[in-house]
């Protein structure tokens, strides 16, 4: 017997999006830390839709080129494992939004550390 499941349209989460190190991804946002890649792990569907300019402008460093930004992400997510398994889209916005957060704030101070 094959169940079908339905089709899960994909969820807009805003947040910290935080890059530390090679292959570690994160969003921090209301509900929590999604991983979004670990290192020789987990890595999400669809990375290649995070344009480059998404690293430009507005990308603080921290670690050479590895740092954080306010971004917004539409994905799909396994929510009781807290992953991202795929992105479909991706938009930066002012990290002035994750500032004025008060629920990112602890997710601002963790991503200033390498």
């Amino acid at each position: 017997m094959v169940l079908a499941t339905p089709a899960q349209a994909a969820e807009n989460r805003c947040g910290v999006l935080s890059n530390p190190t090679p292959g570690n991804w994160w969003l921090a946002d209301r509900d929590g830390e999604w991983t979004i890649g670990i290192q020789m792990g987990h890595q999400a569907d669809g990375m290649e839709n995070m344009p480059e300019d998404l690293f430009e402008k507005g990308w603080v460093r921290t670690n050479g080129y590895y740092g954080y930004r306010c971004a917004c992400l539409g994905v799909d997510t396994d929510r009781r494992k807290m992953r991202v398994t795929r992105i479909h889209s991706s938009s930066a916005l002012p990290m002035r939004r994750c500032q004025a957060d008060k629920a990112l704030r602890k997710a601002l101070a963790n991503a200033r550390m390498p």
